[in-house]
């Protein structure tokens, strides 16, 4: 049976949005209000670098080299994979949102999404932006835009609006557009659905933040597994390594300093993830 482990010290106050990538040499993932990327390479080391805002949401490669990364009200893009990036996209003015979380779609565009600051209900917004940089907004009425993912086939979509505690699922369309939403799997009062991964064979991988949990689910919305840590912050979760199996754990100090909160956590699948997708820009 899978247990998770702890590789890496307490070395984030937010640790957010794992991403295995060869490109950076292993795994990168976000000390989000530090405005921070983080890459542990193969041997271990993890190495920090400041990508000027005061958030750092998310990070994903680019089909060009180099990666995107969300910041504070926008976007940001870097030609190499370790130096800092340059602004590049704001999507709003207001100073009470913040961006959360992204990803990217089979098409190469990227989905990026808000939160408000003092978590209004419905302030926040999900956005799509294109390779050419130009961005629509999906969703609108959000309260705490957070995980997201596509299946390998491009027909499904997940997504965890966080306040709304449940997965929801989309159909998407031949022309890559999100149709149908509707529930997935109600996760209930007392948790916070955060980051989640679709692996290569469909099944849902979650982070359940405040339950300091990791969830399973296939297709049909089964409760495959579930895996406790011992801190609440659970934020988010990828499956990476040079097979795809590895599955990383993300979590936060920001609920509880407690011991192995801020630390990446580490167990084996049986089943790989996706390749990681690339942003078009």
């Amino acid at each position: 049976m899978m247990h998770p482990e702890q590789i890496t010290d307490s070395i984030a106050f937010h640790a957010e949005g794992p991403v295995w990538h060869d490109s950076w040499g292993g795994l990168r993932f976000v000390d989000m209000l530090a405005g921070d990327l983080l890459t542990m390479a193969a041997s271990g080391d993890v190495s920090r670098l400041h990508v000027g805002s005061p958030i750092a949401a998310f990070v994903r490669p680019r089909v060009s080299g180099g990666y995107v990364v969300g910041t504070e009200r926008g976007i940001a893009l870097s030609d190499s994979p370790f130096a800092a990036p340059t602004e590049y996209r704001e999507l709003w003015s207001e100073p009470n949102v913040r961006m959360n979380e992204g990803c990217v779609d089979p098409w190469g565009r990227l989905y990026a999404g808000s939160m408000p600051y003092d978590k209004t209900p419905g302030a926040a917004k999900l956005y799509r932006i294109d390779g050419e940089g130009c961005a629509v907004v999906v969703e609108n009425n959000v309260t705490t835009s957070n995980g997201m993912d596509f299946t390998a086939d491009g027909t499904r979509a997940y997504y965890n609006d966080t306040a709304t505690r449940q997965t929801d699922v989309y159909d998407v369309t031949a022309a890559g557009e999100l149709a149908n939403r509707r529930a997935f799997f109600h996760t209930g009062e007392g948790t916070s659905p955060d980051g989640l991964a679709v692996d290569s064979r469909g099944n849902v991988w979650c982070a359940l933040n405040r339950k300091g949990t990791v969830r399973l689910y296939s297709p049909q919305a089964e409760i495959l597994g579930e895996w406790k840590l011992p801190c609440p912050g659970v934020t988010a979760v990828t499956l990476g390594g040079p097979d795809g199996k590895d599955v990383f754990i993300t979590t936060s100090k920001e609920m509880a300093d407690v011991p192995g909160a801020g630390a990446i956590w580490h167990m084996r699948a049986e089943v790989s993830g996706q390749p990681t997708r690339e942003y078009a820009g």
